[in-house]
Formats: structure tokens, sequence, C-alpha cells
């Protein structure tokens, strides 16, 4: 089925197969020429910040290991025994000097090396190379303003190439709220399963903001930080009087935020908390002095391709979305905060951010309601005869005006357009230099 994917998956058209989310065909190809070459976030070095300390992660199905050796240098290790497969890892988080298989005892260091083998004189002298054996290891790995991310590709571009343009956006999701370069803090992360396809949550935080009728009642009841009802009331009204913007990149990445005028003056948010509403002041003068022209950019949200999406401001947050099958996934929801934020901005936040996202968040509800029954309704004999939609605002958009990438200021499917033919090459196998931009292939040709 994925030989003819230029025949499913047609961007100049507007139109996307249902096959490419329930077919099993598709997904497996997924799993070898996507998650196996694209980078992908594994966490914050915040969760490691002492020798010895370590985080399971994902990549694609596959378990791994984010850990710092004793040396404190940072490593991605598939979580697997090189003996016989067993996890050697099986705890979320912890600190340790080794990782012992629980199988048959084989122990590594944090540095992946094979350390300890039972009865080794005795079953294995001259036999086993131990430095042969050690934990298999991503063969690239990316410490990004605080963030940790690895693929598994060899021949894969550096981090920031890949990342390309969208850093502007990203950036402002990892770094301090007063522009300071890095410092985020997870202070929690929700993990839940729901029966979609991964694609359809990173689809929707390319900027789908058409699907806002589903939030209308969560609009209605004032769940925001300030607890004021109306069209704003999911989040203090931050982006009041900017220019709505959509951009794409030849990557795959999407987002969606406001670019605000320079003269912009601070909005009051978290009302009922003085000091949150004093230190967002206080951040957001500091902000505009540090970054200039660039502070003008207020992030929403936004999916660095393939599977990690971003809450920008309220709720400051990474989601990464990890397949399971076809028809399920597994959510991950990193919440931040700056690491030296007072403690009562951390608390504030984070009561703020578990109503607002998450498996019992008001907002996340609604959305996962519309993945699993779009999934389930796409599995159908003849639902998957008739595909999707993707033919809002086309031509809509212009080449970097008036900030890099390809941008809309109104609402469009650009960005799932641009990403899903950036999906289509990594399906059919093509060099970095497609897959990047590199080859003079405009996103324009593509997505129109």
């Amino acid at each position: 089925m994925t030989s003819n994917i230029d025949e499913l998956i047609n961007p100049a058209r507007g139109i996307v197969s249902r096959e490419i989310f329930v077919s099993a065909e598709f997904y497996n190809s997924e799993l070898e020429r996507l998650f196996a070459r694209t980078w992908l976030f594994i966490g914050l070095e915040s969760q490691i910040p002492n020798p010895g300390d370590f985080f399971t992660s994902r990549m694609g199905e596959e378990s791994v290991i984010l850990c710092r050796d004793a040396q404190r240098k940072v490593h991605v290790f598939l979580n697997s025994c090189r003996h016989r497969g067993m996890k050697v890892c099986r705890y979320e988080s912890g600190n340790t000097s080794l990782f012992v298989c629980p199988y048959h005892s084989w122990s590594y260091t944090t540095d992946g090396k094979l350390q300890g083998v039972p009865l080794y004189r005795a079953l294995y002298e001259g036999t086993l190379n131990r430095d042969e054996w050690s934990l298999i290891e991503v063969p690239h790995l990316a410490l990004y303003h605080g963030s940790v991310w690895a693929t598994w590709d060899a021949d894969a571009p550096s981090f920031e190439e890949y990342l390309g343009d969208a850093k502007d956006h990203v950036d402002q999701v990892l770094d301090c709220r007063d522009g300071r370069p890095g410092g985020a803090e997870v202070i929690g992360i929700h993990k839940w399963v729901f029966p979609s396809n991964w694609k359809f949550a990173a689809e929707n935080f390319l900027g789908d903001t058409y699907h806002n009728p589903s939030h209308r009642s969560v609009d209605m009841v004032g769940m925001g930080p300030s607890g004021t009802r109306g069209a704003s009331s999911r989040r203090d009204n931050e982006y009041s009087g900017g220019q709505r913007f959509w951009v794409g990149f030849p990557q795959g990445h999407g987002m969606t935020g406001s670019l605000m005028p320079e003269d912009t003056a601070y909005i009051s948010t978290y009302q009922h908390h003085p000091i949150v509403d004093d230190y967002f002041r206080h951040c957001f003068h500091e902000r505009k002095r540090r970054l200039e022209a660039k502070a003008r950019i207020l992030p929403l949200v936004g999916t660095i391709f393939p599977n990690a999406s971003y809450h920008g401001r309220q709720p400051r947050s990474i989601c990464v979305w990890h397949p399971h099958s076809p028809t399920e996934t597994e959510g991950w929801r990193y919440f931040l905060v700056d690491a030296d934020a007072p403690a009562e901005v951390k608390d504030v936040l984070r009561r703020y951010y578990m109503r607002y996202s998450g498996p019992a968040g008001m907002t996340e509800q609604d959305d996962m309601e519309n993945w699993l029954y779009a999934t389930k309704a796409s599995s159908g004999t003849i639902a998957r005869r008739y595909p999707f939609n993707y033919q809002m605002s086309m031509g809509a958009y212009k080449a970097n005006d008036p900030i890099p990438g390809d941008v809309s200021l109104q609402i469009t499917d650009q960005t799932p357009r641009n990403f899903y033919r950036v999906y289509a090459n990594y399906l059919k196998g093509v060099g970095w230099d497609a897959l990047l931009g590199r080859d003079g292939a405009s996103l324009r040709a593509a997505a129109e």
C-alpha cells in the first residue's frame, strides 16, 4: 500500500487517505522509516541533574534510558540487555551506579559499558569481549536549551539544522520566561494511553484552531488563570492586539502564535495571585529587553516533526505522542516552569496546568474525544474508501513574511499539508537533502 503513497497523500489537491491513520502496513513503515530516522524528544536535562540520575523515555515503540554518567556526560541507551533483551531498567526515574538486568544479571555502568557477567571466567573467558557488548547507544544526541533530543540515524543532520527556523518558536518554550536561554524545569509528567492514531494529536498542535467549537463549554466556564469568562477564558489574554500567524517549515514543523506590536504593554495574568502576576510582569519586561525583536513572537502551540508538540505560554508544556499501534497512542505531557521561579509561582502553575491539560484536563478531554472517534470512524470498510479534506486556505500564505517560514494570516490547512508531504517523503525513503528542503523544493510547490 505504501507503494502508491503519492495517490494516498496528495498535498497539491489537499487530499489525505484515511489509510495512513489505521493501516498496519503504514504503521510498520513509520517505525522503520520515520521514527528510526527523525530527531525525537527524549526529555530535559533538569530530570537528570546529578551523576547516576536516569529517566526512562521512548523513541517510537522502544524504551530508552536517558542518564548522566559518573563524569556528568549525558547518554541515551536502548533499554535492552545485550544478552537476551530484557529491560535493564524497569523504573521511571532514579539514581544508580549500575543498570542490572533482572534476567541473567548482566550489569552495565552509567556510560553503557558491560561490567558484570555472572560466572564470566568459567563460561565466557576467551570468548566474550566486553567492549563489544555495551548497551546500544544512539549515534547522535543533542542538548538544546536544556532539552535532550536523539536520533538512530548515523547520517542525520545536526539537530539545529533539523530544527531550522522553527528554533525561534521552540526557544521561547524552552527558555526562561525572562528570555534567558534554557532554564526550564519539569515539575510533573502526565502519561496516559488513548485509542487514537498518534498523527491526529500531532496534527492538532500544528495550529488547528478551526476546532475551537470543541472547547465551547470550557470557554464558557472561565477556567483560565484569572477565572474570567469569555472568548479567551482558557488563558489570560496575552495575545490581545497581536497578529495571529500559522507557519510551516521545510522539515515538517508547524505552529501558530501571535506577532505582537513593538509597543505592546504587559497584560495582567493570574490576577488572583499577585505574586505570580508580579513575577510575569517582571519577566515580560526582561524578555523584551533581552530578545528585542524576537520578543514580539508569542508562541501558542506547535509540533516539531514528527511527534513532539508544545503549549508555548499557558500552560507551558511539551507533549510527546508515542505510537503503540495504528489505533493506540501513549501521550506524555511534560509540564515546565522556570527552575528558579518562586515556590508560590510553581505551585499556582502546577495546579493550573493540571486543570487545563492531560488526561483529566478540561481541554485535553475535548481533543481526545475528537481523536478517538476520528480513528474509530476511519477503520470502517466504507469509510476507508473516502479521504480526508485538507483544502482549507489553499495558497493563502507568503514566504518569509512577516516572519521566516511559509506564513498564513488566516486559519489554514497549510501546516498539515506540509506535515504530510514530509511524512510521505520519509516513508518513500528519500534522502536528507529533500527532507530538509536543501534540494530547493519549496513548501509552496508541495503544499499547493
